[in-house]
């Protein structure tokens, strides 16, 4: 049962982990390059968060948006 362990360590630490200890290298030559896993997924947020703003913004302009008190059922 141990050696079952030891084989999921050896998994997680030495293989799946190689890219994350690449960019944990990187980061002492290049840290604006080692971080741009970090910057990648803040530009999918910022768009994702942009677009739902307008979306939201245009149902309120054109009145499509439900702003009675009893619009959902559990009020």
């Amino acid at each position: 049962m141990t050696d079952l362990f030891y084989f999921i360590e050896y998994l997680f630490v030495e293989i799946i982990f190689i890219p994350l200890d690449f960019l944990r290298f990187l980061e002492l030559k290049n840290w604006l390059l080692a971080n741009s896993v970090n910057f990648f997924f803040i530009i999918i947020i910022s768009s994702a968060l942009t677009y739902w703003t307008i979306q939201l913004l245009g149902f309120s302009r054109r009145g499509e948006e439900d702003t009675d008190q009893s619009a959902h059922s559990f009020l």
